[in-house]
C-alpha cells in the first residue's frame, strides 16, 4: 500500500506545531496548573550526609500560619517501593525510617496554604542527628561495589594476551565529574484525589511508568491513576523516574483530601531528581605499527546511592565501537552517601566515549597517524562480535562529508603547530554511536466525517519535536493536509507508549503510528469494499493510495472518495483504530540493530600565554536514519552539542568533603554555557533509512552531546601539547 499527499510533509523542516502556544503563553507547564482549594507542599531536607535522626521537633512549623500538616518518619504512611521498570529499579519511597543516606535527603514535608508559608514553616523544624562517617570516594575501601548488574560486561578474544603482540601501547586513566541536568524548568507535581482516583500533574518523561509506578505504591488500580503532563518544559533525564517529592505530594493530597503542589527550588534540583554519575576510567590500546588494533581493555568505576539503582555501564559501548579481535570491558559502581544518580542526556556514552576517543588520540600521536585515518582503519563495517550487517551504518560517510565541510586536510599533525596570533589554534575530532533502544508502544487513530485525524499516545514532548514528527507522520500515512491531523499526547489514559529518553521513543511510537493509520485505512477500505455503491467495491487495502483525504484506486486517482463519504453511507461518524509497535530483533531481521553514529569535528583557539580557551567552530555529520523533520533534527543535534560544550569546559557538580554538600548548586555557581560561549555550528545529516524500523528512524536526541568532550579535549591537546584527561577543561589546566 502507498499513501501519498499532493505535498509531501515527511523530512521537511516545517515549524513546530506546537510553537505558536509556547511562544504565546498558551502552553501550560506543571507548575502552571492550579486547582480550587489548593495547598502546597516545602521540603525539610538533611543537612549530614549519614547517620540517623534522633529527634526531629515539628512543633514550632505545625503552629505556624496556614500549616496544615507537617509530615516525618514518624506519621507518614508506610508505601512499598515501586515496580521494576524498562530502565532499573523505582527509588525508595520516602520517609519510611530515621536513616541519613546522602546530604540534602527528604526528613519532612510541610503542607500550608501558601507556597510562602508552607516554605516559612519547613524552616522551623527542628532536626538532632547521630551522624556517622560518610562514604564519599569511589576509592574508599569500605564502600560496598556493585558489579555488572544487568550484564554488559563484554569478553571477545584474549584481550590481556593480545596486548603482547601490540608494536605500540597506550594507557592513560580519565574521569569526568557529576554533572546535574538542570533543565530551565523545575521539577513540579500538582496531586489530587477524587475518591480513590488519583490525577497526577507531573514533570515526567514517562506517563505510563508514573501510573504504574504510583498505582503500585499506593495500592491502587492503574486505571484509577491519571498522569497528565502535555508540556514538560526540558528534562534532560530528570523525568525518567517517581521521585520521592512526587510521592510525597501524593500522599499528602490524599490524606488532607485537597489538592497539593510542590515546586522544587533550583538547589533541591541539585539533590532530588538525579544528576550524571562521577567515575574514572581506565583504558588500554594495543595496535600494530600500520594502525590496526589488536587489543581494547576499558574499564570503569561510577558512583552509585546506598539504596537506589541506576546502572550506567561506562565502558559497555566500547565493545562495538571498532573492529578488534580482542576486546574486554568492565563496569563497576560504588555505594556513596550521595543523592541518587540518574539518566542525564546521553548517558554512560557520554563518559564512555570520552575516555574511548581521547585513548585512540593519544594512540594516533603514538603511532604518528592522523587521527580519523586510525578511525577509519578499524571502522566496524559489521557488528563486532556478532558479525551480522548492521540494520544501517553510515559512519564512514560521517568521516569524510566531516573532514571535507570542516577542512580537516589544512590539520598540520604537531601539536602547538598551528597559531592565529597569540591564539594557539587546535583541531580535534571523535567518532559517536548511541546504541540502538526501542520498547513496545501503542497508538490510536480516529477519522471523523469532517475528514480530519486524531492520534493519540501517552508520550511525552520534552521539546524534542514529537508534537510535529508525529503529525507530519499521521499526515503522511493518512494522506491528509497538516491542518488536518492533531496529535495528542501526555496523558497516561491514552495507549501506553515508552519513555521521551534513550533516544528510543521516535522510532517506537512513529512504528505504532505507522501500524494505527494502516489499520485505520483498512477499516475504510474495508466498510467500501462492502459497499456496492462504493467506487471502492471489492478493493483491498493493497490496491488503494490516498491522497489529501482522498482514498483511491493505485495510479486511479478519479475511482475514489473521501473519508467522509464512506463514514456517511455507513452511518458512522468517526472510526478509530489501534496500532501497536515492538521491537525488531537481530534475528528475525538477520541484522545487528544500529543506533545513531556520527562523527564530530571541533576547532578550538587557546591563548598562549593566558590559558584562555575558546571554541571557534563544531562540525556534526549525523547518520539518524531517516530524519522526520530537518529543522527539529537540526535543533537536537544543536541542543546536543551545547550540552556536550558544558559538560568539556563548564559543568561540575562540586560535592563538600566531608559534610556531603553540594557546594556550587545554584545557578551562579553551577556553570553552564551561554549564548558567547557557543561557536558556529554546522549539522549535516547522511545515510538512509534504518532496516530495523517501519519509519526508517533512529533516534538522535542524544548523540548530538555524545563525543564533543572528547572532540574539544583532542583539539586542546593539539593546539597545546596538554593532554587533558579530567573533565571539565578549565583555565588553571591550561597554564604550564
Amino acid at each position: 500500500m502507498t499513501t501519498v499527499t499532493n505535498t509531501p510533509v515527511v523530512g521537511v523542516g516545517i515549524n513546530r506545531v506546537d510553537g505558536p502556544q509556547k511562544v504565546t503563553g498558551a502552553a501550560r507547564y506543571p507548575m502552571d496548573f492550579q486547582l480550587p482549594r489548593q495547598a502546597y507542599g516545602a521540603l525539610v531536607q538533611s543537612t549530614v550526609p549519614a547517620g540517623r535522626i534522633t529527634n526531629i521537633d515539628t512543633s514550632a512549623a505545625e503552629s505556624a500560619p496556614g500549616v496544615l500538616m507537617v509530615m516525618t518518619h514518624l506519621n507518614a504512611p508506610k508505601l512499598e517501593r515501586g515496580p521494576m521498570t524498562a530502565l532499573g529499579a523505582s527509588p525508595p519511597p520516602p520517609l519510611q525510617d530515621d536513616r541519613i543516606l546522602h546530604y540534602g535527603q527528604h526528613i519532612a514535608f510541610v503542607v500550608a496554604d501558601t507556597p510562602e508559608q508552607a516554605s516559612a514553616a519547613a524552616r522551623l523544624v527542628v532536626t538532632q542527628y547521630e551522624s556517622t562517617e560518610p562514604l564519599l570516594d569511589l576509592m574508599d575501601r569500605r564502600a560496598q561495589t556493585v558489579e555488572n548488574p544487568w550484564g554488559f560486561d563484554h569478553t571477545r578474544g584474549d584481550s590481556a594476551q593480545a596486548f603482547s603482540s601490540a608494536d605500540v601501547t597506550v594507557e592513560a586513566t580519565y574521569t569526568t565529574p557529576d554533572n546535574t541536568n538542570n533543565p530551565l524548568g523545575l521539577a513540579a507535581t500538582l496531586a489530587s484525589w477524587s475518591g480513590n482516583r488519583l490525577t497526577v500533574q507531573d514533570t515526567t518523561q514517562w506517563p505510563s511508568m508514573a501510573r504504574t509506578n504510583l498505582a503500585s505504591i499506593f495500592k491502587i488500580p492503574e486505571t484509577s491513576v491519571r498522569i497528565l503532563v502535555p508540556y514538560v518544559g526540558g528534562a534532560f533525564g530528570i523525568g525518567l523516574r517517581v521521585w520521592p517529592h512526587v510521592i510525597l505530594t501524593a500522599a499528602a493530597a490524599r490524606e488532607l483530601r485537597r489538592p497539593v503542589k510542590t515546586v522544587l527550588t533550583r538547589p533541591q534540583m541539585f539533590t532530588s531528581v538525579g544528576h550524571r554519575p562521577y567515575g574514572t576510567q581506565w583504558v588500554k590500546l594495543g595496535a600494530t605499527r600500520s594502525g590496526d588494533l589488536v587489543s581494547v581493555d576499558h574499564r570503569s568505576r561510577s558512583s552509585l546511592a546506598m539504596e537506589d539503582e541506576d546502572y550506567e555501564p561506562f565502558a559497555a559501548g566500547t565493545a562495538f565501537a571498532y573492529a578488534c579481535p580482542n576486546v574486554t570491558t568492565r563496569d563497576v559502581q560504588v555505594r556513596l552517601n550521595l543523592p541518587s544518580p540518574c539518566s542525564m542526556r546521553a548517558p554512560a556514552e557520554a563518559q564512555g566515549n570520552f575516555a574511548l576517543e581521547s585513548a585512540l588520540d593519544e594512540l594516533s600521536y603514538a603511532l604518528n597517524m592522523d587521527p580519523l585515518a586510525l578511525r577509519l582503519r578499524n571502522h566496524a563495517d559489521e557488528h563486532p562480535p556478532s558479525g551480522l550487517p548492521w540494520s544501517s551504518k553510515a559512519l564512514r560517510e560521517c568521516y569524510e562529508v566531516g573532514a571535507e565541510r570542516f577542512g580537516w586536510a589544512a590539520r598540520t599533525s604537531e601539536p602547538r603547530s598551528m597559531r592565529d596570533g597569540n591564539w594557539l589554534v587546535g583541531y580535534g575530532m571523535a567518532s559517536v554511536s548511541y546504541p540502538w533502544y526501542a520498547v513496545d508502544c501503542r497508538a490510536q487513530a480516529t477519522v471523523t466525517s469532517d475528514g480530519s485525524a486524531l492520534i493519540r499516545s501517552a508520550a511525552t514532548d520534552i521539546g524534542t519535536g514529537t508534537y510535529t514528527v508525529m503529525t507530519q507522520l499521521s499526515a503522511q500515512y493518512l494522506g491528509l493536509p497538516l491542518d488536518r491531523v492533531r496529535f495528542d499526547l501526555g496523558d497516561s489514559d491514552m495507549p501506553a507508549a515508552p519513555q521521551a529518553g534513550g533516544s528510543g521513543l521516535t522510532a517506537a511510537l512513529g512504528n505504532a503510528v505507522h501500524d494505527a493509520c494502516r489499520q485505520l485505512l483498512k477499516l475504510f477500505v474495508d466498510l467500501a469494499a462492502k459497499d456496492t455503491d462504493s467506487p471502492l467495491h471489492k478493493a483491498s487495502i493493497d490496491d488503494v493510495e490516498v491522497t489529501d483525504g482522498r482514498i483511491h484506486l493505485a495510479g486511479r486517482q478519479e475511482t475514489g472518495e473521501t473519508y467522509g463519504d464512506i463514514l456517511a453511507r455507513s452511518g458512522l461518524s468517526e472510526l478509530t483504530a489501534n496500532g501497536y509497535s515492538t521491537p525488531a530483533s537481530p534475528g528475525d531481521i538477520g541484522m545487528a540493530l544500529a543506533g545513531a553514529f556520527g562523527a564530530k569535528f571541533v576547532e578550538v583557539r587557546v591563548d598562549a600565554d593566558l590559558g584562555l580557551l575558546r571554541l571557534a567552530r563544531v562540525v556534526s555529520v549525523i547518520d539518524g536514519g531517516r530524519i522526520l523533520n530537518e529543522k527539529t533534527g537540526r535543533s537536537q543535534i544543536i541542543g546536543g552539542t551545547v550540552g556536550g560544550i558544558g559538560m568539556a569546559i563548564f559543568e561540575d557538580t562540586v560535592t563538600d568533603t566531608p559534610s556531603g554538600r553540594i557546594a556550587n548548586g545554584t545557578f551562579g555557581d553551577y556553570l553552564i554555557p551561554v549564548n558567547a560561549d557557543i561557536p558556529d555550528m554546522d549539522v549535516v545529516f547522511v545515510g538512509e533509512p534504518d532496516r530495523a524500523s517501519a519509519t526508517g528512524t533512529k533516534g538522535i536526541g542524544e548523540v548530538g552531546l555524545v563525543g564533543i568532550a572528547a572532540a574539544v579535549g583532542n583539539a586542546v591537546f593539539h593546539a597545546t601539547g596538554i593532554r587533558i584527561r579530567s573533565l571539565p577543561i578549565t583555565l588553571d589546566s591550561l597554564i604550564r
